[in-house]
Parts: C-alpha cells; structure tokens; sequence
C-alpha cells in the first residue's frame, strides 16, 4: 500500500478494521497469483538423466509388457520395482543408467520417462 494510498483513505474516515481487511485482502490476491505460476515439470526421456531417487518413485513411468497375457500397461517406478522383485545387479544398472530396460520371468519392463 503506497503512502497516498493510505491517506487517501484516512482522509475518507476509513476505520482501522477496514483498512487492516484491505491489506489482507491484497495479500491474499498476491499469493494466490504466485501460486498459479508454478514452475514448467521437466520430462526425462533418457535414465542416465534421471536422479537415481526418481527412478523407483511414482515420478518414472515404465512401459510393463505381461508375456503371458500379451498386454501392455504403464507402471509407476515403484510399481516395477515391488512386482518384479528386482535382482540387485539389474537394479544397480538400472540406478547408474547402463540398463533401461530388464526381464523377468512373464514380463519385459522399459523405462519410458520421469516426469518432475
């Protein structure tokens, strides 16, 4: 609020609840106008990219493909990671960027992206 902005509204024989009600107001207008500008998500595309804690977080998506049923879903990274029950080598490779892509008995599981 400006010095004249102030005065003016002295000079109006505006009481200290309303004005006090105003700066909130304007506050409130203020932040609610900072919250709408939210920052751009970036998308990952490539693992060795992707911070080794987002690769097993709801963040990464990876393309499951069932051999069995010949279906293909989307899982999140901690989905892979609880129904495939990772080998700690593959995992590992998974963490530093060398594999994006591993086997299981009825599945192939591919990194596909991280979205954050």
């Amino acid at each position: 609020m400006k010095n004249s902005d102030a005065e003016e509204i002295l000079l109006n024989n505006k009481s200290l609840d309303e004005l006090i009600k105003m700066k909130i107001e304007k506050e409130f207008i203020e932040d609610l106008k900072k919250s709408k500008n939210k920052p751009p998500k970036k998308v990952y595309m490539n693992i060795k990219e992707v911070p080794q804690d987002v690769i097993f977080s709801k963040a990464a998506v990876f393309r499951y493909f069932n051999r069995d049923t010949k279906c293909e879903t989307f899982i999140n990274g901690i989905q892979a990671e609880a129904l495939t029950g990772i080998q700690h080598d593959i995992r590992q490779k998974l963490l530093n960027g060398e594999l994006d892509a591993f086997t299981t008995d009825n599945a192939y599981i591919k990194f596909e992206k991280a979205v954050f």
